[in-house]
């Protein structure tokens, strides 16, 4: 009994400490990486959107609605969901979680060395880069799926992404498939509000507060790294 209590109260740092960092990592990260990447899936899915209101019902409110896109996030929550569970489950994997916790940080890492450092992003991956049949089968289901916008984001929720990926490995270190599925959620979450600021405000305001937001975000990152490796050591 005393054995499993203790197991527990050991974890407690490294759930709240991954869920802190990968929450963090979304809010910043998104700034450099989803708006220039998913910013375009966001205003045309809005365009459309809009485009299917009746004249007599077009008003600011409707538009506001339409531009925060609350089915499209809740589908991309989902597969981020499913996906952090799948890995968290894992036996392998969880016996793995300081290695992946390193990986995580060094992701993350290189992510913020690419932003701080000039001539970085011809040195370093962008990590972005898939099996093209791959990125076609997700390109097909989103267009089979349109006009559902939860649908889309489950199939969206699939592009590759560099940025995704980091949080994967990291969210797998938790070697549970709750923990994981919470770890995506907290990722996915803090990706949420400046697409929103896009999809309402449109591009051009959502890239005055991105170029505000950046300035800090590479620092964020690379203190969510060291945050990282300090969970890696204690696990």
């Amino acid at each position: 009994m005393w054995g499993m209590l203790g197991s527990i109260c050991t974890s407690v740092p490294l759930s709240g400490g991954l869920l802190l960092g990968l929450f963090l990592a979304g809010a910043v990260g998104s700034t450099m990486h989803c708006v220039p990447m998913c910013g375009g899936f966001v205003l045309g899915q809005v365009a459309d959107r809009v485009a299917r209101l009746p004249a007599a019902q077009l008003c600011e409110w409707r538009r506001m609605r339409s531009g925060a896109l609350v089915p499209y996030h809740l589908g991309r929550l989902t597969t981020y969901a499913g996906l952090g569970a799948a890995l968290g489950a894992s036996p392998w994997l969880g016996a793995a979680s300081p290695v992946l916790l390193l990986v995580g940080a060094v992701l993350f890492a290189m992510h913020a060395v690419r932003r701080l450092v000039p001539g970085a992003q011809r040195l370093l991956p962008a990590l972005e880069r898939a099996p093209a049949g791959w990125t076609r089968l997700v390109g097909w289901l989103a267009g089979r799926v349109r006009g559902d916008g939860y649908l889309v984001g489950v199939a969206l929720g699939f592009l590759p992404c560099g940025f995704l990926y980091a949080a994967l490995v990291t969210a797998a270190a938790g070697g549970s498939p709750v923990l994981g599925a919470l770890g995506m959620l907290a990722f996915g979450l803090g990706t949420v509000p400046i697409l929103m600021v896009v999809g309402v405000a449109g591009h051009a305001v959502g890239r005055r507060w991105q170029h505000n937001v950046t300035i800090a975000a590479p620092v964020v990152m690379l203190l969510n790294s060291v945050l990282l490796v300090a969970l890696a050591l204690h696990t």
